[in-house]
């Protein structure tokens, strides 16, 4: 049995099937769309944030909306872009998430080796070396509460990125970054729910199920209204966030219980989507596009002037996040990938080099949404150590992004080298 399953995994990284390159396709528009747009929104909060009017930005920012007894939902817009714009993110994700489990590269035991071992290996080395950056800089025990927040990849970040460095890099390395980044969010929803959630109610947790089942029932008999699905989905995260748990949970449960199994070709309606392909392409744009941007323009809002950013960068917890989003998801996913090989005697796809792989391990560092996000949980939202998150998430990401840039762009130029070549009628390889 395992030598059948040594010669199976003789290839790392091989090309995506006809149906995955599609699916491929159509999430790398979006997301590289919406990468440009957290970026504007980033860019945006930090100019606002640092002038003349930045008081205008924080009172906007910090203005209470909603109800208040009993539902206790006046929450401020920044909590609302954080609690309920990322629900739909992380709807999306969990989309993405059980799709790639069911009818994608992670439902192939070969193939999802790679992609999960490398987001392990990336979440476990960057928590690691941020405690050790912490415990070594003699920084207080409360600093130790940010260990989950350099373990996230933002996926949009680094596919705006890729598309602008990489048009010529293989199909596969694409496939890999984004297969890579669903196993980081599965973790990395895991880590919220279980490590950020405190005084958890029973009764509204267990009550959530009601609408859960609801939705899943409307979506099994094909009725997708957005209005009629919208009662549900809006009844769970409600329920969700009363019972103590991030409000985001709300949206992965709702994701896993999307139908994702493709029905037979004839069976297919018009266009030959899947329910779960059109439900996902519909809510991808307003995801990506809407509430990533929002989301990214109330959390980014830094002040560094006026010795802003000398406190922050003499904080131990900035050196224990950019240590870990430049360091230690480079190591951990090259690393991971590494050990893959050396285990299973596998070989990397024909054409591909492990320059490649390193490359894209660079760019995982690139932690934006869930690191923000994971930061205001465990140091609070407008503190002054969140503060010095949202400045070391900048810093270490745009690190990242460099190094990224310099390593991708020489195999960018060797693939095109190649493919000219090949154009002039030259073989390949």
């Amino acid at each position: 049995m395992a030598a059948r399953f040594i010669t199976s995994a003789r290839r790392l990284l091989r090309r995506p099937s006809d149906w995955e390159a599609r699916q491929l396709a159509d999430a790398l528009r979006t997301e590289t769309i919406g990468g440009m747009l957290l970026l504007s929104g980033a860019v945006l909060a930090l100019a606002w944030a640092n002038s003349p009017w930045h008081t205008a930005y924080t009172t906007m920012r910090d203005t209470r909306v909603g109800p208040a007894a009993p539902l206790h939902l006046d929450l401020t817009l920044g909590h609302w872009a954080a609690d309920g714009l990322l629900a739909l993110f992380f709807l999306v994700a969990g989309i993405e998430l059980k799709r790639e489990f069911v009818a994608g590269d992670l439902s192939d035991r070969t193939k999802a080796i790679v992609p999960i071992a490398a987001a392990v290996a990336g979440v476990a080395l960057p928590a690691l070396l941020y405690a050790v950056s912490i415990l070594a800089l003699g920084a207080d025990a409360g600093a130790l509460r940010g260990w989950a927040i350099p373990t996230a990849t933002d996926i949009a970040f680094a596919l705006a990125v890729l598309a602008v460095i990489g048009s010529h890099l293989p199909t596969a390395l694409r496939a890999f970054l984004l297969t890579l980044a669903v196993v980081d969010d599965l973790i990395a929803i895991t880590i919220i729910a279980v490590f950020f959630s405190a005084d958890v109610a029973v009764i509204p947790l267990a009550a959530a199920g009601l609408p859960i089942a609801v939705w899943w029932g409307l979506l099994r008999r094909g009725w997708t209204h957005p209005l009629l699905l919208a009662v549900p989905a809006v009844a769970t995260w409600v329920l969700i966030h009363q019972s103590g748990v991030h409000a985001t949970v709300a949206g992965i449960l709702l994701g896993l219980t999307v139908p994702v199994r493709r029905p037979a070709a004839h069976a297919l309606p018009e266009g030959g989507h899947s329910l779960a392909e059109r439900i996902e392409h519909g809510l991808r744009p307003w995801s990506a596009g809407f509430a990533v941007p929002i989301f990214a323009f109330f959390a980014a809002g830094v002040r560094v002037v006026d010795g802003g950013l000398t406190a922050a960068l003499t904080d131990p917890v900035t050196v224990g996040i950019v240590v870990g989003l430049i360091v230690g998801k480079a190591l951990g996913v090259l690393g991971g990938t590494c050990l893959v090989a050396r285990f299973t005697r596998a070989e990397l796809d024909d054409g591909l080099a492990w320059a490649d792989v390193a490359g894209l391990a660079l760019l995982s560092g690139l932690g934006f949404t869930v690191s923000l996000l994971i930061g205001e949980l465990a140091f609070g939202a407008g503190t002054a150590r969140d503060d010095h998150v949202k400045v070391a998430v900048l810093v270490g990401s745009l690190g990242a992004a460099l190094l990224a840039a310099i390593a991708l762009r020489r195999r960018n130029a060797h693939y095109r080298r190649l493919e000219e070549q090949e154009a002039d009628g030259i073989p390949e390889r």
